[in-house]
Formats: C-alpha cells, structure tokens, sequence
C-alpha cells in the first residue's frame, strides 16, 4: 500500500511537472507583451532539462499506454527538442556567427567590459580588481548611483572620457574610456527614468565607430507588467543603428535573453552579430543561483569586426558575472560575415512594437 501510494505520489507529480513545461513552452509563442508571458523565454534551459527528466522518469512509475497519455508524452517531447532547438545556435556545435580575428592592425581594436554592479552591492574592490587585471578600453557600469560614481572615480585617471548617469532607481549608467568619445550624450528614448549612453568612440587608427549603452526597465514584477517599454527601446537603437550603416557596438544588461524571440527581432532589425553564437551561451545572471542562470548582458556588433577575445569573467560580488570582449576593426569581414535582414513582417512588427510604447 505504501509502496503504491508513494508511486502515485511521484505519478501525480511527473504529470502536473511535465503540464507546466509544455505551458510554459506554449505560453511565449502568443507574443503578448504580458510579464507573466514574457518570464517564460527566461528559463529554456531549465524548462528542457526538467521536461527531459519528465520524460526519462515517466516511464518507469507508469506503463499506461492510452492515447491521452502518449499525446501528452508527444507533446512534452516537442516541447523539449523545441527548447533545445531555440539554444541550439548559443552552442559550439552551431556555426560561429562571428569569425575569430587572426592578426588585424593593433590600432582598430577595441576591448570592452561590461559589469551590473548591482546598486546595492558595496564590494567595488572586487570590480576594480577585474578592470586592473581585463585592461579594457571601455568600462560600462549599470545601476550605479553616486556611491559607486564615487567608488569608481579613480578610473577617470586611466580613462578620462566619460559619461555619467548614476541613478536611485538601479537604471543608472557610467561609461569610462581610455578612446576618445564623441558626441556622447544621455538620452531617455522610452521612459524618463530609463537612460541610454549615445557616443560615437575613435579607435587608435582614427576610425569612428557608434557606441550605445543599454539598461532597460525588465518585465517583471516590481519593475514593469509588460515587455513593451524594453522591446521598443531595443529595436528603436536597432533602426537607429540600422540606418546610420556605420561599424557599430551595442551593449549592455539588456533584460532580456539571448534567445528570446525579441532579441532575434533586434539583430535582424539592426543588422548586428552576436559573438555568442557558435561558442556558448555565457550566462550572467545570477552570480549567486548555479541552477538559475541566464544570458542578459549582452554585446552585438556589425559586420565590419572580427571577435579577438569573447570572456564571462569570475564573480566579485554582483548578481551579475561581468562580461570582457575585444574586438578588431577589419572592413573586409563585410564580404565574409552574413548581415541578418528584418523581412517586412519584422519591419511590421517592430514598428507597431514602437508605437505601443510612445
């Protein structure tokens, strides 16, 4: 009897474990802008893995073979080669979007680090440390407020261009560069509360290139009920980028995954590559849950470079693992890297994306 109890104990709860993994499979290709919706293109990795014990364990408490139940097993093995199918490209097995750089001129490189310092956070010794040991061109601080401007202050020695938003709301930004900055300026594109940083930086070699900083509001509880306002600040930088036709840099905490529906929206938008597909999915949030991980820092860039070096570095005390990128300028990888191109559905639906949020 306790033997059977407990077997449909596990029974009752592989069926209603496998029931949300196809939900939450489901639920995201309505395309509402819904946070409740939209917090489910978060966890593919995890919605795979559970889905696929599901299917694994099932078997072993039950050998009904009726119809409804190998429908709903047919259904949850969808579900599965679905969510694998959509992180397929984030994997080595996929092939690189963006190619290695093999020599190139010293002088058009570029390196890059991004860090969420988490507001609340005070161990800016752990962040300094990376900085020292990275060297980057560029350092992106997102939700900092004047505690941290004054804890990173020393970096205006080594790099004297910068851009300053702090903020007490955690949509605050600080940009520091040893590369001149040009035109930098903050601007709110959605939500007055929301920055973005628009410079354009000037290598070595005196090429110009666009620079934008990101951070939008995440669809969340206690932050927004909806994707609208994040999804319209992406994709208006992404035609903004799109029009100007110039090598470009977009970074940032993004809020939104690498393989969501909208990020696929703003790379065909803007024409930019992400180094990540083809070499890993470089997860950076949480620092803090193994298990919970996602990929919301991001880097895209255009086709005029070639990636020299792609990093997640250690964890030093944020939520957020910060991310290092070099980057070098080689105007013929024009010819050899495939420009993603919005078909006019895409136009369509970022426009009325826009409009929802003005």
């Amino acid at each position: 009897m306790w033997h059977s109890l407990e077997e449909q104990t596990l029974e009752t709860t592989l069926t209603l474990l496998g029931t949300l993994m196809i939900v939450a499979t489901l639920l995201p290709l309505a395309r509402l802008d819904d946070w409740w919706v939209r917090v489910f293109d978060f966890p593919r990795l995890q919605i795979a893995a559970v889905s696929a014990a599901v299917l694994v364990l099932t078997p072993l408490v039950r050998d009904d073979a009726g119809m409804l139940h190998n429908l709903w097993l047919a259904a949850l093995a969808a579900c599965t080669l679905y969510q694998g199918w959509r992180m397929f490209p984030y994997t080595p097995l996929h092939a690189k979007q963006v190619q290695d750089s093999e020599g190139g001129d010293p002088a058009a490189k570029i390196s890059l680090l991004c860090a969420n310092v988490l507001m609340s956070n005070r161990s800016a010794a752990g962040l300094c440390r990376l900085i020292q040991e990275n060297d980057p061109d560029l350092i992106l601080a997102a939700e900092p407020d004047g505690w941290w401007q004054q804890a990173l202050k020393h970096l205006e020695a080594s790099h004297p261009h910068t851009v300053q938003q702090p903020q007490g709301n955690t949509y605050g930004l600080l940009l520091y560069s040893r590369l001149e900055l040009i035109d930098a300026r903050v601007r709110f594109l959605v939500e007055d509360e929301v920055p973005s940083i628009h410079a354009r930086v000037r290598l070595r070699s005196g090429q110009e290139i666009v620079l934008r900083c990101l951070h939008p509001r995440p669809p969340a509880p206690g932050e927004s009920s909806r994707s609208t306002e994040r999804d319209a600040e992406l994709l208006l930088v992404g035609k903004e980028i799109k029009a100007l036709q110039a090598p470009a840099l977009v970074c940032g905490d993004m809020n939104d995954v690498a393989w969501s529906h909208t990020n696929d929206l703003f790379c065909d938008v803007s024409g930019l590559l992400d180094p990540r597909i083809g070499r890993g999915f470089f997860h950076t949030f949480s620092s803090k849950w193994p298990l919970i991980r996602f990929p919301l820092d991001h880097v895209f860039h255009s086709t005029h470079f070639r990636l020299v070096d792609f990093r997640r570095l250690p964890h030093w005390g944020s939520d957020h693992f910060p991310v290092f990128i070099k980057l070098s300028f080689e105007p013929d990888a024009q010819a050899t890297q495939d420009q993603p191109e919005a078909s006019a559905e895409e136009h369509q639906e970022a426009q009325e994306k826009i409009g929802k949020a003005a």
